[in-house]
């Protein structure tokens, strides 16, 4: 499975990111890792990236996605994919062949606790200044678990491992009366 952690610069993708994929004995991938250097600049410079920035980027996250899948490893990505486009780009024919390999997860915050977290940052290529133009290019997911940020990150954690177990559970119960009904 690959559970994909979006949301805004500054929500937690990397440090939930990483404690779940702890949890379940995933493995841990943050997509701002494909970022060119190029686009890594232009983001420290507070300059957004225009959709043809983030196309190579986008297509690259899709094929590990989909290796990713084909491998049957599993994965957590942290990974902004703000607008629908993008997360349709990255995952989208994997959703409807395999939709149980696929997780969306949007972690959401106030804007003024995220503006407060980037600004006590100081180890990442992200500043504040990019942040309003997140949140007006932010399109929330209609098919992802929602988990609010204003909790800390162990709680964040179980939640988004909690639903994810219970969902197993619940294919995993489709599935057995499916086919008793053959």
């Amino acid at each position: 499975m690959v559970i994909l952690l979006m949301g805004v610069s500054g929500s937690g993708k990397t440090t939930v990111g990483c404690l779940l994929a702890q949890r379940l004995e995933y493995h841990f991938a943050d997509a701002d890792d494909w970022h060119s250097d190029a686009n890594r600049q232009k983001m420290s410079q507070g300059i957004p990236l225009s959709d043809g920035d983030r196309q190579p980027w986008l297509q690259a996250l899709h094929t590990s996605i989909e290796n990713w899948i084909s491998a049957d490893e599993n994965v957590v990505l942290a990974c902004s994919a703000l607008k629908q486009s993008y997360r349709d780009q990255l995952a989208g024919p994997q959703m409807s062949k395999h939709p149980s390999k696929v997780q969306w997860v949007y972690l959401t915050g106030d804007y003024e606790l995220i503006r407060q977290r980037l600004r006590n940052r100081t180890d990442h290529f992200m500043s504040d200044a990019l942040l309003k133009s997140q949140f007006e290019a932010l399109e929330e997911p209609k098919d992802a678990i929602v988990v609010n940020i204003d909790h800390d990150v162990e709680t964040i954690v179980s939640a988004i491992a909690t639903h994810l177990e219970s969902q197993v559970a619940s294919q995993e119960c489709e599935s057995q009366a499916f086919e008793s009904q053959e």
